[in-house]
């Protein structure tokens, strides 16, 4: 029994600056405009929305399912899906403004492009 408690307050003490890091405020952190073009595919021909960035977590607050995420260098996930439309993205950040690659569905119709962001 203390062998388990062992090895789960080691686990728990590991777990503790990952805690931080993800809390952690980023250089990122604030109101980003972002643009995405369509270059493959017969999805619409932009998207435009802006995102907040707190912590490195990226959130739209009229999408329930968006998940998005900055890491400390810049680099950047997110995947968004809106009824019948799904995307997903990856790029990077860099002082006040981005760039990026993406690829999705609208209507089972496959699309691709990139995308640019700029801080509001």
């Amino acid at each position: 029994m203390k062998r388990l408690w062992l090895c789960v307050a080691v686990v728990m003490a590991s777990l503790v600056p990952f805690a931080s890091a993800v809390q952690a405020r980023t250089a990122y952190d604030g109101s980003w405009d972002l643009i995405f073009v369509t270059q493959r595919g017969t999805c619409d021909p932009t998207y435009d929305f802006s995102v907040n960035i707190t912590n490195g977590v990226v959130t739209h607050p009229n999408l329930v399912k968006f998940r998005g995420y900055v890491a400390q260098s810049g680099a950047v996930r997110a995947s968004v899906a809106v009824q019948d439309r799904y995307a997903s993205g990856s790029g990077r950040l860099s002082g006040a403004s981005g760039r990026g690659t993406w690829t999705g569905q609208s209507a089972g119709a496959r699309c691709s492009g990139y995308w640019t962001a700029q801080r509001n």
